[in-house]
């Protein structure tokens, strides 16, 4: 008694370029010839190289972010709220000349108590409010007018308590870097939302 076996069914090639219809001679066979059996190492080879150079950027990446200094991680989440602050408050004027949010010049994120003078309140968001270049930079905040603003966006009571607030606090690296994650997303979310009602 003999066994027929099935004929083989047709499969297409597996090089991208070539997806040519052929019938497999051998078991597991996935290329329709040598040429594209040497292309699909070529191809692997390449996906290996790439491989090496990502696990050597993220090796990098890995020492890189180790050397860091608390005060690197610091500035690095003081800026990503800054960011944040400016998104918050776009439609808002400067909180101290109210030059309109329309204006066409450089936006910064200022503090009511600077971070020289109150390095505790650096990261605080009542503390950050947007604010024209020309108050920031030039008027260091221009305070005069910063304070009775500020009394009528957040209130009198926590200006009060931004002003007497002395608290030691120390922020250390991973709620730096908790808080830079987090205000990434909060951002990115702001960012989104101010395109979706500008289109």
């Amino acid at each position: 008694m003999t066994i027929e076996r099935k004929p083989a069914k047709p499969k297409k090639c597996r090089v991208a370029t070539c997806r040519a219809s052929f019938v497999p001679q051998r078991l597991g066979q996935a290329v329709c010839s040598p040429k594209c059996a040497l292309a699909t190492v070529e191809v692997q080879k390449a996906k290996e190289k790439k491989s090496l150079a990502m696990a050597g950027r993220r090796d990098i990446k890995v020492r890189k972010e180790a050397l860091k200094s608390r005060a690197d991680h610091a500035k690095e989440a003081q800026t990503v709220i800054n960011r944040y602050v400016r998104l918050r408050d776009a439609h808002l004027g400067c909180i101290s000349c109210n030059k309109p949010a329309s204006w066409g010049g450089q936006w910064h994120c200022s503090h009511f108590r600077s971070v020289g003078a109150a390095a505790h309140l650096r990261l605080n968001l009542w503390n950050m409010n947007k604010s024209c270049s020309q108050c920031n930079a030039h008027l260091s905040g221009n305070i005069m007018v910063y304070r009775p603003r500020l009394v009528e966006k957040i209130g009198a009571e926590k200006v009060e308590w931004l002003e007497c607030n002395q608290d030691l606090v120390r922020h250390e690296i991973p709620y730096l870097k908790r808080l830079k994650a987090v205000f990434t997303k909060k951002a990115k979310r702001l960012e989104a939302r101010i395109q979706c009602n500008a289109a």
